[in-house]
């Protein structure tokens, strides 16, 4: 399964937990119904800040959302990452550092 949707499912699992509908929190975080459904079945990824926006409303660390086993490693994995960081805006950013402290907080 790709990350897409690993990521759509794992938001899925969290939403239905937490006992929101789809509409419920498409409206919480002020996105359509529409685009919540194509994030969760992984038709496509979620901004950072929607996927922050979605952290937040679910009372979750975004790392939850990355709690799957498959995941493609890059070859050149440093420089694959620092490439993402630098695409970012400054609030993206911002949103990686939080996401950074807090998983690393759970992994030591």
């Amino acid at each position: 399964m790709d990350n897409k949707k690993l990521l759509g499912k794992r938001i899925k699992e969290i939403r239905k937990f937490k006992g929101f509908t789809q509409e419920q929190l498409s409206e919480m975080i002020d996105i359509e119904t529409s685009s919540l459904s194509g994030i969760e079945s992984g038709r496509f990824f979620p901004s950072l800040h929607v996927l922050d926006k979605i952290a937040s409303v679910l009372d979750v660390e975004l790392i939850e959302f990355f709690r799957f086993s498959s995941v493609n490693i890059p070859k050149d994995l440093d420089k694959e990452i620092l490439s993402i960081i630098d695409k970012q805006d400054e609030k993206n950013k911002q949103i990686i550092y939080k996401f950074l402290v807090a998983a690393f907080s759970v992994i030591g």
